[in-house]
């Protein structure tokens, strides 16, 4: 009986997908900001005072622009965070980045998740960072203050939770696709993304958000 209830217990688990796998690799330790660095619009501004660990959330305050990005790099990876807005009556913006690579920049060079309210599972690749997906949900490349939008497509369906509530993003980046499911959801995949290490960052741009149980499994 005793080895029944363990070959059950194993196949639950084995099963269970609020389990990370073996190898999944904790980018947030639940106490501080370790393994992780910013980077700011305004070069006086500190890290501490954007970004701070409090009861197992990274608090992002959402000014001014920038990001959090881990020290290490990585190429192929499946990505799984949680988020949520700080005020549910002011739900704001923010994303994940994924590769970030070249010189350090208010907005850089990388592919963002979209997190932004309404928009989150958006894939848009900025400063040279090319993506392509379904034509008829493809945005129109721009210039603007920060940079440049390279490519984009849009989600393909609504899947957030109600602002406040806490949402889970998976993001799967191997070779040159990268595929989006929130909360169960997918809603969008694009190709012909560069393949290169790159860091993995946090947004900050306006609203405070929060994140969780951020977690890494290599691909490679």
């Amino acid at each position: 009986m005793k080895k029944l209830g363990a070959l059950v217990l194993l196949l639950a688990c084995a099963s269970c997908t609020c389990c990370p796998p073996r190898n999944s690799v904790e980018l947030f330790n639940g106490q501080n900001l370790n393994g992780w660095t910013a980077f700011s619009a305004k070069s006086d501004v500190k890290l501490e005072d954007v970004w701070s660990a409090r009861d197992g959330v990274i608090v992002c305050k959402g000014e001014p622009i920038g990001w959090l990005a881990t020290e290490q790099t990585y190429t192929n990876y499946k990505l799984t965070a949680e988020w949520r807005w700080g005020d549910p009556q002011k739900p704001g913006n923010s994303g994940f980045f994924q590769r970030i690579n070249g010189e350090p920049s208010t907005l850089p060079r990388c592919i963002e998740c979209q997190l932004k309210h309404e928009s989150a599972g958006d894939l848009m690749g900025f400063q040279g960072m090319t993506l392509q997906g379904d034509a008829t949900r493809a945005m129109k490349p721009k210039k603007f203050a920060l940079g440049e939008l390279t490519a984009g497509v849009k989600k393909s369906a609504m899947a957030e939770k109600k602002p406040g509530e806490w949402n889970r993003a998976e993001i799967t980046v191997q070779g040159d696709k990268i595929t989006v499911v929130v909360n169960g959801q997918k809603i969008n995949e694009v190709t012909g993304v560069p393949v290169l290490a790159g860091r993995i960052g946090l947004q900050s741009e306006g609203g405070e958000v929060h994140f969780r149980n951020i977690r890494v499994v290599p691909l490679d």
